[in-house]
């Protein structure tokens, strides 16, 4: 039997039908997903059939060493994954999932992609494997395959979107896969990374392992099941901040409930007479694709999204932030809102330097390193420091605004727990009277 790799599946040529492959009139061969190619090979030699094996087409590696000492969780973790080399790990934002991945890559020692989901991280990655790769006769050579480079090397790394597009030539030359923020992972279109490369072996890291629409359930055979983890209160202390989360309910102006409830009754409006029941995130989606139909789910769609934000700009957070900024003026603190608008808002006028998707990365970069020297103790930002930045440390974190997302708000907490002296504190603002009560209680119950 031969086996070979095309365009992201595996031709098996041969009389035998295999395991998790179906026959395919147009090549007259059995084929399956290159994701089962390791499962293929086992099958094969427990059944003592003889194959020519010319899949995977490996990049040649050097000698891989990292200048890494890993805590005690990590190499827990590490270990648990060499077991099978397949699985994903789940630590804390700030806990060093990155250096478990380096040793990892250095056991397995072999041709490894690394998909991350920003350009930022794939630099920060390049940044990490450059300065703690160690070699008494060379430095290495780390590879971008993304829309600004393509260049393979032993060592590649990618973003989500680029290994997607070009899923078909990379699928047989790594050995070895490591997703990072491998939450991102089960979405449509991304899980045709893991389906489309034959690599056996396979590493997830993330902080958040749930999703909101539940597609977690797909990791386990994409990359392998949960293999460690370890929640932030287990590592407090020691090795991350103790940490306090205060939640602290402000009042809107009168003009701004009587707006608020205004188009909140264009919503419930609505679903009252489509017999619509709010019950999770998925069931505003239906109303959401309604809108592209019906005029009068567009109107409570845009009602809704006026009176959401309504409720994050309040002009009362602002006057707590004040508060806030005050007491806490010696600290280092990080603002977090959703809207662009509020953070160009509350940079105007607390001269507090400003952090969105439309910031340089060179102005980012500058801003973050005075962050760091303290040269500025406060940064604000809308969603783009929740991942794939490296953020400087800070003991002060206050959410004006978010999704309501556990991941989102896992990701804003662990931007104060990297170790210092000081003890951080999670400070959420939340307008009283409104939904926002309701989404920070029931986020409350998952954490």
């Amino acid at each position: 039997m031969l086996l070979q790799f095309y365009k992201g599946t595996i031709q098996l040529q041969g009389q035998y039908h295999i395991p998790n492959t179906s026959w395919d009139e147009r090549s007259h061969t059995y084929r399956a997903q290159a994701l089962y190619y390791r499962e293929i090979i086992t099958y094969l030699k427990k059944s003592d059939i003889d194959y020519i094996d010319d899949v995977l087409h490996l990049i040649p590696c050097p000698e891989l060493h990292f200048s890494v000492e890993l805590r005690d969780y990590q190499k827990e973790a590490l270990q648990m994954w060499l077991k099978d080399k397949r699985g994903v790990i789940v630590l804390p934002t700030g806990s060093g999932k990155t250096l478990v991945a380096l040793k990892a890559i250095e056991a397995a020692n072999c041709s490894t992609l690394i998909v991350v989901p920003t350009l930022d991280l794939v630099d920060q990655w390049k940044e990490n494997l450059k300065k703690l790769y160690v070699s008494p006769e060379t430095d290495i050579e780390i590879g971008e395959y993304t829309g600004r480079k393509k260049q393979l090397q032993a060592i590649t790394i990618t973003t989500y979107d680029s290994a997607y597009i070009n899923a078909e030539n990379l699928g047989n030359k790594f050995k070895f896969l490591v997703f990072d923020e491998v939450h991102h992972l089960p979405s449509e279109g991304y899980r045709h990374i893991a389906e489309m490369c034959a690599s056996p072996y396979r590493m997830g890291l993330t902080a958040t392992y749930e999703r909101e629409d539940g597609l977690q359930f797909m990791l386990p055979r994409l990359v392998g099941g949960k293999v460690y983890e370890v929640q932030t209160t287990e590592l407090t202390g020691e090795h991350l901040s103790e940490y306090e989360i205060k939640k602290i309910k402000v009042d809107m102006l009168p003009e701004e409930k009587e707006k608020y409830a205004e188009n909140m009754k264009i919503f419930k409006n609505y679903i009252r007479a489509n017999h619509i029941r709010m019950r999770k995130p998925e069931d505003f989606q239906k109303v959401v694709y309604r809108s592209g139909y019906d005029p009068r789910a567009w109107r409570a769609v845009k009602a809704r999204n006026e009176a959401r934000k309504i409720a994050y700009n309040s002009q009362s957070k602002i006057e707590e932030l004040q508060k806030l900024l005050q007491l806490h003026r010696n600290d280092r603190i990080i603002i977090f809102t959703r809207y662009n608008d509020l953070v160009y808002y509350i940079s105007k006028r607390f001269f507090i330097p400003c952090i969105t998707h439309k910031t340089d990365k060179n102005e980012r970069t500058e801003i973050l390193k005075k962050f760091k020297t303290g040269a500025y103790t406060a940064i604000v930002s809308s969603q783009v420091l929740d991942e794939g930045i490296d953020v400087p440390e800070a003991n002060i974190g206050i959410i004006l605004s978010g999704t309501g997302s556990l991941r989102e708000y896992t990701q804003r907490l662990g931007r104060i727990l990297r170790p210092t002296e000081k003890k951080a504190v999670l400070y959420e603002v939340i307008s009283g009277g409104t939904a926002e009560i309701r989404t920070s209680a029931r986020r409350s119950r998952k954490e």
